[in-house]
């Protein structure tokens, strides 16, 4: 089977994502994306950053009913911070009949020779590459990539936090399952 992985804090998770994950399974050849739910991303602070279990019961939450998209916890078993290439170690021993490939951002994608063993990444993996705006996909890296232009929605979750904490309604920006358990235990405040 193969599997995209779509990393991310997802603090929290919101139509923009959930967009992109079932774009790219709709017009790739991908036969299901799984949310990474990452505990600690190496960079970014942590601060402000919902506890990793929340997170990734938000996602699921959001995920309900989906067949080919799922949320994963694999990541808070590993070492922190989380190193993509631990990941996908990791889950090819777990899954020795998946094939593996990384899905992200072209802004993401212009940082990927800094990441942890960026060369190897490169060489082994496979990339699905959704491109942001005013980040274009870099043509220079030795990587096989697949440009899929998903639909993008300009939701920031920095944003969703600030508007929760001054009191306005999240409602249409995220899932509304995810808009009521964020309300009910008093997320981001």
């Amino acid at each position: 089977m193969k599997i995209g992985l779509y990393f991310g804090s997802f603090n929290p998770i919101h139509h923009g994502h959930l967009i992109i994950a079932n774009y790219i399974r709709q017009y790739s050849d991908l036969d299901q994306v799984w949310l990474v739910i990452s505990p600690q991303n190496p960079f970014k602070p942590s601060q402000g950053l919902l506890n990793e279990y929340h997170r990734f019961h938000l996602a699921q939450l959001a995920l309900e009913g989906e067949n080919d998209l799922k949320a994963v916890d694999i990541e808070f078993r590993l070492p922190k911070p989380s190193y993509t290439i631990h990941t996908l170690a990791y889950l090819e021993e777990k899954y020795p009949t998946h094939q593996f490939h990384i899905v992200m951002g072209s802004d993401s994608f212009q940082n990927l020779d800094k990441w942890k063993n960026a060369d190897v990444l490169m060489s082994r993996y496979s990339f699905y590459i959704y491109p942001r705006p005013s980040f274009p996909v870099r043509q220079d890296l030795p990587v096989r990539a697949h440009v899929v232009d998903a639909p993008l929605l300009e939701i920031s979750a920095t944003r969703i936090r600030d508007m929760v904490k001054s009191g306005r309604s999240i409602r249409y920006l995220v899932p509304d399952a995810v808009h009521e358990e964020i309300k009910r235990n008093h997320y981001y405040r």
